[in-house]
């Protein structure tokens, strides 16, 4: 009802799951997607990801009760462009949603202080990568396929795409060559 009431805006579904809203974001490819973070299925943060890759042009916004700072961090990783809490979700919710289409993040307020008031953890990460996301990033830069970087890494093929789909949503890149640019720009590999 919130977000029917606003004149630029226009709901185009509501889906139950995990499942049904990846189907949904094939099918539609909306602005935007409000997560609830405890939507049945895989964890909401955790599908964001998965998601993502449904529809790239899609931002994501999660809507939640979690006022955790690791649990804010994560779905920013992962690529949401937006992190709000339930109880302040009216006007912010609105606000959250048209600064995510805009390419802009958005996060509570009261959490984003937080968050900004705390130091870097140690073995922070350029690009907020994880040392798995930039050995697998330094593979791909060198033209190796999922199925070899699996193999050299000892993961599934599946584990190497979810890696490398995250790595396309931190770093905001879209092809093998911006990867390999971002691999040399940042010293992961010699020319």
């Amino acid at each position: 009802m919130l977000l029917d009431g606003e004149a630029d805006f226009e709901v185009i579904a509501e889906t139950a799951d995990i499942d049904s809203t990846a189907r949904c974001l094939l099918a539609e490819k909306p602005d935007a997607l409000v997560l609830d973070a405890n939507m049945p299925g895989e964890l909401g943060v955790a599908a964001i990801p998965r998601l993502s890759e449904a529809s790239l042009t899609t931002a994501i916004v999660v809507l939640t009760m979690q006022d955790d700072l690791e649990v804010a961090r994560e779905a920013l990783r992962a690529g949401a462009r937006g992190y709000v809490l339930k109880y302040s979700a009216g006007v912010e919710l609105i606000e959250a949603i048209r600064a995510a289409v805009c390419g802009e993040t958005y996060i509570n307020p009261a959490l984003g202080a937080r968050l900004a008031a705390e130091p870097p953890k140690p073995g922070w990460q350029p690009g907020g990568l994880t040392a798995r996301e930039i050995e697998v990033l330094k593979l791909i830069a060198l033209g190796h396929t999922n199925a070899e970087i699996a193999r050299q890494l000892y993961l599934s093929i599946r584990t190497v795409e979810t890696h490398r789909a995250h790595i396309h949503q931190k770093l905001r890149l879209s092809t093998r060559a911006e990867l390999v640019r971002y691999a040399l720009d940042n010293g992961l590999i010699d020319s």
